[in-house]
C-alpha cells in the first residue's frame, strides 16, 4: 500500500455521483488527470466549510468534479459561479452539474472569465483558480478585484510537477512560465498571505488582507 492508497481509506469517501464522474471523466475525456479527484475533493470541500462562503467562484469547469465538491461543501444560499472557456466541454459536463443533489448551487457558464466575471456585478468570498496557466496572473488580479476583504484565492497546479523548479526558463513551455511568474507575484504580492501546499500538484492558499 502507497501512502495515497494509505490517505484516502482513512478520509471521508466520495460519494458514488462523484465516483462515476470520475469514472466517466476518464473514458470519455481526453485529459483525465485535470479532474481534482477524490483527496483534492474533499479538501474543497472542507476548504468551503471552513470558510462558509456565500459566493464562489471557479475558474476552470472541465469535467465539473471540483465544482460540485465545492457546491456540496456550501451553506444554504450559497451560490457558486464556474466558468470553462472550452465550449466543447457543455456538452458532457452540464449533464453532470444540472442532474447532481447540488445542481441549484451551480451557475454554469461558458466564456472566458476575465471578460465575464466582471459582467456579473457580484464579488466574491473564494475562487477556486485551475484555468490556462498561461493567464493565471490575468486572472488572479481580475479575481482580486472581485474577492471581499478577508476572502480567499485556492490556486492549484502552482508546483506543476516540479516544473517550477527548471531553472533554464528560455528553454521552458509556456504554461511553466506562467506557473512561475505567477508563484513570484503572489510571494511578493503585500496585498495577500499565501502559503503552499504540496497536495498533487500544488494549492497555493491565498488570503486578501482585509
Amino acid at each position: 500500500m502507497d501512502i495515497e492508497t494509505y490517505i484516502l481509506n482513512h478520509i471521508d469517501p466520495e460519494s458514488d455521483y462523484l465516483k462515476a464522474l470520475y469514472r466517466a471523466t476518464h473514458v470519455k475525456l481526453l485529459r483525465p488527470r485535470m479532474a481534482s479527484g477524490h483527496l483534492q475533493g474533499r479538501m474543497l470541500k472542507m476548504f468551503v466549510e471552513m470558510i462558509r462562503p456565500q459566493r464562489v467562484l471557479e475558474i476552470g469547469t472541465y469535467s465539473g468534479y471540483s465544482a460540485l465538491c465545492l457546491a456540496e461543501g456550501l451553506p444554504e444560499g450559497g451560490k457558486l459561479h464556474t466558468f470553462e472557456i472550452n465550449d466543447e466541454q457543455e456538452d458532457f459536463t452540464r449533464p453532470w452539474l444540472e442532474g447532481s443533489p447540488w445542481a441549484d448551487k451551480i451557475e454554469f457558464h461558458i466564456g472566458d472569465a476575465l471578460e465575464l466575471v466582471p459582467r456579473l456585478g457580484i464579488s466574491f468570498d473564494l475562487a477556486f483558480v485551475d484555468g490556462d496557466k498561461r493567464r493565471y496572473i490575468d486572472y488572479y488580479e481580475m479575481v482580486l478585484n472581485h474577492l471581499n476583504p478577508g476572502g480567499y484565492i485556492i490556486a492549484d497546479n502552482t508546483l506543476w510537477d516540479g516544473h517550477v523548479l527548471e531553472e533554464h526558463t528560455h528553454h521552458t513551455d509556456r504554461q511553466t512560465l506562467g506557473i512561475k511568474a505567477f508563484n513570484d507575484l503572489v510571494a511578493n504580492d503585500p496585498r495577500v498571505e499565501k502559503v503552499i501546499l504540496p497536495l498533487r500538484d500544488g494549492l497555493t492558499i491565498i488570503r486578501r488582507k482585509d
